[in-house]
């Protein structure tokens, strides 16, 4: 099961407490023992660990799949955050002049498209305007519907992550970092004592097993906090993970890509690579499989001139004793004016 598979669960499932959002993301994306899947979201949807979406059920999964509802401030973080300097990258050149290009429009409208399980084309059009509200529909006219009645699917964590963003691209890189590493949490005790690290890492663990409990489905034996390799993959794939959903979420909007290429300059887990899409240049990012859990690594195809997103791909690894399931999922991101979308002409 991925985003799109959930996208399809989601409309039968009435809509969570908004409380209930930053509760379940926090628990389910930091204190499984697994790191998130490495799945894009092409909306606001989130890739959870093969045991939670298997046992939770859909009323949980409800819960889980929208983002945080802490405010779209940058928070403040731990300042002992393993700091790594931003490495000489064509990532940074590309970042610098992304964020000193113009930029039209009043909105980012982002195209995602997939092929579904039985062939068929899966397409999402979804619309951030700069106010910071969010627009969703399966097709123009629906798109236009969900925009003339103002019916906002905006989160508090879209705002948030594309937040810390922007303070990448304005320079602070590694507040933005920690911050971002943070953005849901801080179950993995980044810049606390021992002591607080645990105290943080039991209470995520509660919030887990309080929601297999709500879900009324078995209590996972609690895991042993991580520390090491183990702790350091984790940090990566939380990094990795909101940092590239924030580039998805933002992807129109100039000063997000910037900031989104800028944080993922710091990885030693992402490589850079050369590519051609459709005669344009192209650059590929891939995080490696070992900050996603191990099964496979995830290959973002970005726009070697202007950094827009072409595609996500999740590519098994060979010698994983299980490895992820393949997947690609395809991206069209322009600017445009809200009230174009309204009348649907876009």
């Amino acid at each position: 099961m991925d985003e799109m598979d959930l996208m399809r669960n989601l409309r039968e499932v009435p809509s969570p407490r908004p409380e209930a959002y930053d509760r379940a993301r926090t628990a389910l994306h930091t204190a499984m023992a697994e790191p998130v899947a490495a799945v894009v979201r092409p909306k606001r949807w989130f890739s959870w660990p093969k045991a939670g979406v298997a046992a939770v059920g859909a009323a949980a999964v409800a819960a889980a799949v929208v983002m945080g509802t802490t405010g779209g401030t940058v928070p403040a973080g731990p300042s002992d955050a393993a700091p790594q300097a931003v490495v000489e990258s064509p990532l940074v050149k590309l970042a610098s002049e992304i964020k000193a290009a113009a930029q039209p429009g009043d909105s980012s409208l982002i195209i995602t498209k997939k092929i579904a399980p039985d062939g068929s084309l899966y397409v999402v059009y979804t619309v951030y305007t700069d106010k910071g509200q969010v627009f969703h529909g399966d097709s123009v006219k629906s798109l236009a519907a969900a925009s003339a009645k103002n019916d906002d699917g905006a989160h508090p964590f879209d705002a948030k992550v594309t937040a810390v963003a922007r303070l990448a691209a304005n320079g602070d890189v590694e507040k933005a970092r920690v911050a971002m590493i943070t953005a849901s949490g801080n179950a993995l005790g980044l810049g606390l004592s021992p002591a607080e690290a645990d105290k943080a890492w039991a209470d995520a663990q509660a919030e887990v097993a309080e929601m297999f409990r709500e879900g009324g489905k078995p209590v996972p034996a609690p895991r042993p906090r991580p520390t090491g390799v183990e702790l350091e993959n984790l940090i990566g794939n939380h990094l990795w993970s909101n940092t590239t959903y924030a580039l998805f979420v933002g992807a129109a909007n100039a000063e997000v890509r910037s900031g989104v290429l800028k944080l993922l300059a710091t990885m030693k887990d992402v490589t850079v690579g050369e590519t051609d899409v459709n005669g344009q240049r192209a650059l590929t990012l891939t995080g490696a499989a070992a900050i996603q859990g191990g099964g496979g690594s995830q290959v973002i195809t970005v726009n070697a001139d202007n950094g827009l997103p072409f595609s996500s791909e999740v590519v098994p690894a060979k010698d994983s004793a299980d490895p992820s399931k393949p997947s690609r999922v395809k991206y069209e991101s322009s600017r445009v004016n809200l009230a174009d979308v309204v009348a649907g002409k876009i």
